[in-house]
C-alpha cells in the first residue's frame, strides 16, 4: 500500500510506502486416517496489524482467528511461528474424526480479504455393522437363506463373502458354483446339508485392517443312516463288531436294540461308541459284541432320533464257521494274490464277499465253503427244541450262500479259463 500527499502547486509527493500481505506457500492437502492428529499451514507475509483467520468452508464455521479459537470443538487449537520471517499460522486438530474432512479456508482481513483452501481427507478402516448384519441362522433342509453385510467406512468398504477352509459357495442348484461372491447380500436357493458351515463377510476400502465377520449357517434334517454290512457272520466263541454310518442334524441320539425292542446298554458282553465324522453331521455308530454265543446270533438293531425325525436299520448276525487256511500245492508255486471283492444278493439285501484269487493254479477261498464241515457238526451236535428253529434258519440261509458263492465261482473260473468251463 503506498500512501500520497498532494503539494499547493499540485506536485504528489509519496509520504509512506506499506506492502499488502501476501500468502508466501500453498496448504497442502492431507490425508490421514481416522483418530490421527493433524496440523494444517498457512504462511504469509506482512502480515501488519491484520489478522489471519481459519475457518471450515463446508460447515460456515469460523474455527479461530489470530491467536483465539472461537470454534467449541476441544479438538480444535492454533499456533503460530513468531520468529519465522514468513509467520506460519498453525491450525491442530487432535483425534482426527470423519466428520472433519473437507476444505479449511486460511483468510487474511484485509480490505478484500485473501483466502486460500486447503483439503483435509480422513480415511476410516471399514467397520461391520452388527445391527444390520445377519448373524447365525439355523434353516430347514431345501429353504432359502439370504446373509446380509452392512458396514462403513471412508472410502465405502467393497463387501465379499467366502466360506471356511475355502469351500465352494452354491448359489442355487442349477448355477456353477464359487470360490467367492461380491456384494453385500448373499442368498443361497434351497440349502442342502452339503451347504452348511460358516461363511465369512469380508469388508475392505484399502485403509487397514480389513474387517470379517463369521456367521454360521446350520442346516437341520432327520437322521439317514446307512449300513455297511447287514449280514455278519462270526464263529462261536469270537468277537463280532456291527456298523452304522449316519447323517444328522442336530446330533441324533443313537442306541442299539435286540429282536425284543430291548436296548442294548454298556456291559462285559456289550460296548457302543460313536464316532464323529466330519463334516459334522456324520458319525459312525458301531456295537462290539464280545465271545459270541449263540443267544447272540439274531437281529440287531441301530436307531438314531433327533428333533427333525428318526430312523432305523437292522443288521443280522448269523453262525459261520471259523477261517481255515489252504495249503499250497506241493506241485505248483503260488506267485500273485489278488484280493476282489463279488456283490451278492440274499434275501436280506446286497452284501459283498471278499475272494482270494491265486494265478497258476486257482484256488478260492471264502467263510461259506465249508457246507460239508458245516451239515457234519450240526448232525453231530443235537440242538435242543427251543434252539432247532434259529438253527434251521441260519443252516437254510447259509446253504443258500454256498449255492450261489458256488455258483459265481465256476462263472468266474470259466471266465478266467476257458478250458475250465
Amino acid at each position: 500500500m503506498h500512501l500520497f500527499h498532494t503539494a499547493p502547486n499540485g506536485s504528489a509527493r509519496m509520504l509512506l510506502a506499506v506492502e499488502e500481505p501476501e500468502f508466501t506457500d500453498i496448504i497442502e492437502n492431507i490425508t490421514v486416517p481416522a483418530g490421527r492428529n493433524v496440523k494444517l499451514a498457512c504462511s504469509v507475509k506482512n502480515l501488519g496489524t491484520y489478522k489471519v483467520a481459519w475457518m471450515h468452508f463446508e460447515q460456515s464455521a469460523i474455527l479461530t482467528v489470530h491467536n483465539h479459537v472461537i470454534t467449541r470443538n476441544p479438538r480444535i487449537s492454533v499456533t503460530h511461528d513468531k520468529h519465522d520471517k514468513h509467520k506460519t499460522w498453525f491450525l491442530h486438530i487432535t483425534n482426527v474424526q470423519e466428520e472433519d474432512k473437507g476444505r479449511y479456508m486460511c483468510q487474511i482481513n484485509t480490505v478484500t480479504a485473501k483466502t486460500q483452501f486447503g483439503y483435509l481427507h480422513v480415511v476410516v478402516p471399514p467397520n461391520i455393522d452388527d445391527s444390520v448384519s445377519s448373524s447365525d441362522v439355523i434353516v430347514r433342509e431345501g429353504a432359502n437363506v439370504t446373509l446380509r453385510c452392512k458396514a462403513t467406512g471412508s472410502p465405502p468398504p467393497s463387501i465379499k463373502w467366502k466360506r471356511d477352509e475355502n469351500l465352494k459357495i452354491s448359489i442355487n442348484r442349477n448355477s456353477s458354483e464359487v470360490v467367492e461372491w461380491e456384494g453385500d447380500v448373499l442368498t443361497l436357493s434351497r440349502v442342502s446339508r452339503y451347504d452348511m458351515g460358516a461363511y465369512l463377510c469380508i469388508a475392505t476400502n484399502g485403509v487397514p485392517p480389513s474387517v470379517s465377520k463369521r456367521i454360521k449357517v446350520s442346516v437341520d434334517f432327520p437322521p439317514m443312516l446307512w449300513i455297511p454290512h447287514q449280514l455278519v457272520g462270526v464263529p462261536l466263541g469270537f468277537n463280532a463288531t456291527l456298523e452304522c454310518n449316519i447323517e444328522a442334524h442336530p446330533t441324533s441320539l443313537n442306541y442299539w436294540t435286540r429282536e425284543n425292542d430291548q436296548m442294548i446298554h454298556d456291559s462285559q458282553k456289550y460296548s457302543t461308541e460313536t464316532i464323529p465324522g466330519k463334516p459334522s453331521y456324520k458319525s459312525v455308530m458301531r456295537l462290539h459284541i464280545g465271545d459270541v454265543q449263540h443267544s447272540d446270533y439274531g437281529i440287531y438293531k441301530c436307531i438314531a432320533k433327533n428333533p427333525r425325525g428318526d430312523t432305523d436299520g437292522s443288521i443280522r448276525l448269523y453262525s459261520s464257521t471259523p477261517p481255515t487256511t489252504i495249503p499250497p500245492s506241493t506241485t505248483e508255486s503260488i506267485t500273485t494274490t489278488v484280493p476282489s471283492t463279488r456283490v451278492y444278493e440274499s434275501p436280506y439285501g446286497l452284501s459283498t464277499m471278499t475272494i482270494n484269487h491265486f494265478e497258476k493254479g486257482i484256488r478260492y477261498q471264502s467263510e461259506y465253503n465249508q457246507l460239508d464241515s458245516y451239515q457234519h457238526k450240526s448232525s453231530d451236535s443235537k440242538p435242543s427244541r427251543d434252539q432247532s428253529v434259529d438253527e434251521s434258519a441260519d443252516i437254510s440261509v447259509t446253504v443258500t450262500f454256498i449255492i450261489q458263492f458256488v455258483a459265481s465261482i465256476d462263472l468266474m473260473a470259466c471266465a478266467e479259463d476257458a478250458s475250465s468251463c
